[in-house]
């Protein structure tokens, strides 16, 4: 005798639970049309299924890797679509690796920066400051 009960829907807090996101999130995904609505329950409820939970789990994975919601948009519609996957995907990531090297060397310059300034300070004991000195510039004219 077969004991397994059909798949239940899940509940928005059971959703978030179960991917680690905040309820808020979820329902921010859902308004910006990232998750779709999910079909209510006889009672009102939301019933979120498997499919909603994964992909939420790509939205999530996308964010952390740093990627734009336009561009998760444009990747959840590829993967929907299924037509040129992996030239347009490829192309996407290309950019945003570009863009995450561009930042990456962004946080080189302001590592430099930061840690001279530090060494200026010193003990703090100076009667100036070097960071509040160094804001106070503008790099630029350089």
């Amino acid at each position: 005798m077969d004991m397994a009960k059909p798949s239940k829907g899940l509940q928005r807090a059971e959703l978030a639970r179960r991917t680690g996101a905040n309820l808020e999130t979820v329902r921010y995904y859902e308004k910006v049309g990232l998750l779709p609505p999910p079909p209510r329950t006889a009672t009102g409820y939301r019933s979120y299924d498997g499919a909603h939970e994964r992909r939420l789990r790509f939205v999530l994975r996308a964010r952390e890797l740093g990627f734009s919601l336009e561009e998760i948009r444009a990747l959840l519609r590829l993967a929907d679509e299924r037509e040129q996957l992996c030239a347009e995907a490829s192309r996407l990531a290309v950019t945003h690796l570009a863009d995450v090297r561009a930042k990456i060397a962004d946080l080189r310059r302001m590592e430099r920066v930061l840690k001279d300034v530090v060494a200026q300070c010193g003990d703090g004991t100076r009667p100036d400051c070097p960071l509040i000195d160094s804001l106070f510039r503008d790099h630029r004219a350089r």
